[in-house]
């Protein structure tokens, strides 16, 4: 047990007045924060682990006034005086990321289900922005208290640096900058007077109860309104097909329009504009975790962000000139290498069945045996249930009841360490193929759930390609 699994519990015991029955590290993300779940003899908890001081501040800050008006954020639960550590309420697994990666049969399409999602998500978003906004002390702000030049700069160069050059893709400083400064005071023309989220996209909206719930705006700051539905809707991975995402902004000018009066054709001329700048932020982002810091799962976003680059310069060109970004964007949209990311350690294949052990075990095609199985039978069954019998471990009611059974959390956190371990050795030594398999009963319910599950962890982990086989879909309901 490392020193701050120690810190957080103790922080617990002194909260609770008990003891802890355990911790786990939770999977990282896109920051230096680290998170563990805390097993209690109620509803597990969540443990924060954060070194910078303000940005925890802001979090607070902000996380008391949403809470205070009833907003769905974590609740705050402990902050220790004297470690960087602190308790939240535990809002489970499910992202909305998650939940559309797992929905969704095409990139094409996305289901009426996920739809509504987005649109209850949407109608969340004014309330933060206009509602919230009037009242948050933006003196917490951290690092800016505004989206200011000054914000606009650090993003703008930050895709420099960390993308255009890390990428050795030439050009003309001098033009680049005077590009960028056209483009930042095209954005200052915006009304900026309100709660701007930072980081409003799906990765950052847990479900409950088909419900959203909000975390990770701990770099909110004053701003404009653009920012956060453009941030949401150009959400890379998650790849919204173009007519839902003009559906979408328009559904967010509706309920905007419910809490502050708002010009259509001045919001949207200013909105694209918005688009780019968050688009450059994150593939700066991309490049600095990919390419900088070795992480190369970062770099699977690219091809997403290049054609979220290409229908943005199509359909939606800035009534500004910025010839120099836009031979650079207009570059990098034609280079293959940024359009379909190939990883260098990209031969490890890991194939990943749900299966029926009424029917056994799936066959290994690839002739190494056969790999993981992993036996789900011993985990809560939502299958003795009628109200889950027509849905699958894909379907968020079978979800939600998964998460809520903390020994199925243990298990996969087992199984997760030890196909990590294989993994991580596989590539080392050039293997080409993997097998974990999950079965259960029907095939239909906890197999199907801890192989998507694993499919997520796995990807966000490794630079693999992965193949979800569900060898009974052919009998899940209709």
């Amino acid at each position: 047990m490392n020193n701050e699994e120690l810190m957080l519990l103790g922080l617990y015991k002194g909260f609770a007045g008990a003891e802890a029955a355990g911790i786990s590290q939770l999977p990282g993300s896109g920051s230096y924060r680290r998170y563990y779940r805390i097993e209690t003899a109620e509803k597990p908890v969540i443990g924060v682990f954060n070194e910078d001081k303000k940005e925890n501040e802001a979090f607070f800050s902000f996380t008391k006034h949403f809470f205070r008006l009833g907003f769905p954020v974590p609740e705050l639960l402990a902050v220790s005086e004297k470690d960087p550590i602190y308790l939240l309420s535990d809002l489970g697994d499910l992202t909305l990321f998650g939940f559309l990666t797992a929905a969704r049969s095409s990139q094409d399409e996305l289901p009426d289900e996920i739809i509504g999602i987005y649109k209850n998500v949407i109608s969340w978003l004014p309330r933060f922005q206009v509602g919230a906004g009037k009242e948050i002390d933006y003196d917490k702000c951290y690092p800016r208290p505004a989206f200011d030049r000054q914000s606009m700069m650090w993003d703008l160069n930050y895709f420099k640096y960390y993308f255009l050059k890390l990428a050795k893709i030439q050009f003309d400083e001098q033009k680049l900058e005077d590009d960028f400064a056209t483009l930042t005071d095209f954005l200052l023309t915006a009304d900026s007077d309100f709660f701007m989220y930072r980081d409003f996209q799906s990765r950052n909206i847990m479900l409950s109860g088909a419900e959203p719930w909000f975390i990770d705006y701990q770099g909110g700051r004053k701003g404009p309104l653009q920012y956060d539905i453009a941030s949401l809707l150009y959400d890379a991975k998650a790849a919204i097909p173009e007519n839902i995402r003009l559906a979408l902004l328009e559904y967010y000018i509706s309920e905007l329009k419910k809490y502050n009066g708002v010009d259509h054709d001045q919001f949207t001329r200013l909105y694209y504009g918005f688009v780019l700048i968050r688009i450059l932020q994150a593939m700066g982002a991309y490049g600095f975790r990919g390419y900088y810091e070795n992480k190369p799962h970062f770099l699977k976003s690219i091809p997403y962000a290049v054609l979220n680059l290409e229908n943005l310069l199509l359909h939606h060109p800035l009534p500004i000139k910025i010839p120099m970004l836009q031979d650079i964007l207009r570059r990098i949209i034609a280079n293959p290498d940024f359009r379909h990311y190939q990883a260098k350690e990209n031969k490890l294949v890991v194939s990943i069945f749900s299966f029926s052990y009424k029917k056994g075990i799936p066959a290994d095609d690839k002739g190494n045996g056969g790999g993981f199985a992993f036996d789900c039978r011993s985990l809560p069954n939502p299958g003795r249930y009628d109200e889950y019998r027509k849905f699958t471990g894909k379907d968020l009611p079978v979800i939600e009841y998964l998460q809520k059974k903390p020994s199925v959390d243990e298990f996969l956190n087992h199984v997760f360490a030890l196909v990590d371990q294989s993994v991580k050795m596989y590539i080392e030594r050039g293997f080409s193929s993997l097998v974990v398999s999950f079965g259960c009963t029907g095939g239909q319910h906890r197999s199907v759930y801890c192989a998507e599950s694993m499919a997520s962890h796995i990807s966000s982990k490794f630079p693999v390609t992965i193949e979800v086989v569900h060898t009974e879909s052919q009998n899940f309901p209709t």
